[in-house]
């Protein structure tokens, strides 16, 4: 098993920056891919970004490419998600994923085992 947990969430003026956190344990070392996602009210949970742990390969969202950008640190076993130029429709609870494998549906859910708990980022006009 993996665990996960997100921080760094918080409220954030439109066109501010925050960096999101997420700190894996337990079965860390059996990680291949670490994913964001997030999810508005009334909307289905949809993907941000995803890295690959060893090589740091990085995937984005058309909608937050060039503003936002994942990162690893393999020593503490943490993956960040840093954002710039925050929009009031990137207010979302953020969710970390972590994959065992690679699998091509990794900007689906459906590519993810485990999942923290999610931190809230609200992005006001």
């Amino acid at each position: 098993q993996v665990q996960l947990v997100e921080s760094g969430g918080g409220l954030v003026q439109a066109g501010g920056s925050l960096r999101l956190s997420c700190a894996a344990s337990g079965r860390a070392f059996s990680v291949f891919l670490m994913g964001w996602f997030r999810q508005a009210p009334g909307k289905e949970r949809e993907f941000v970004a995803a890295i690959t742990w060893s090589g740091g390969t990085t995937y984005y969202a058309d909608s937050v490419q060039g503003r936002f950008t994942i990162s690893r640190d393999n020593a503490r076993n943490t993956v960040y998600l840093q954002m710039h130029s925050l929009k009031p429709e990137d207010t979302a609870v953020y969710y970390c994923a972590a994959g065992r494998v690679f699998r091509p549906s990794l900007t689906t859910q459906m590519g993810y085992d485990y999942w923290g708990q999610g931190t809230q980022v609200t992005v006001s006009s």
